[in-house]
């Protein structure tokens, strides 16, 4: 179990440091990758693709993990994302699923999102 919170920590890692071997290494050929936004990519080549064309265009300032759980085979993470995209800073707070296959390499992920600006409509 330790071993793949050090790969998805690698991995988040990765897009600061715009470090696209992790993907290479790490992801299953035949990877499902959800965003939280609405694409969805098949296989290792697309999201390498989509990484490599992310990364020209814009920056991952942060994305700290605030917390990790496990169920089964499933990695629940929950974060904070902020980059700068054409320009554009934009920040939110997020969860990850992530799976890993028997070879200890992820087979999926599927991201959600949440406005990072919460408030208390009542006090």
């Amino acid at each position: 179990m330790k071993r793949k919170r050090n790969l998805i920590k690698e991995y988040f890692q990765s897009w600061i440091t715009n470090d696209p071997k992790c993907i290479e290494n790490m992801f299953d050929n035949n990877v499902v990758y959800i965003e939280c936004y609405g694409p969805i990519y098949k296989g290792k080549e697309q999201i390498l693709k989509w990484f490599n064309n992310w990364n020209k265009k814009g920056k991952v300032l942060i994305w700290d993990i605030k917390d990790i759980k496990k169920k089964d085979s499933k990695y629940f993470v929950e974060w904070y994302f902020k980059c700068r995209y054409e320009g554009n800073e934009n920040g939110f707070d997020g969860i990850s699923i992530i799976e890993f296959n028997k070879n200890n390499k992820i087979k999926s992920v599927k991201e959600f999102q949440s406005k990072a600006e919460h408030y208390y409509p009542y006090e």
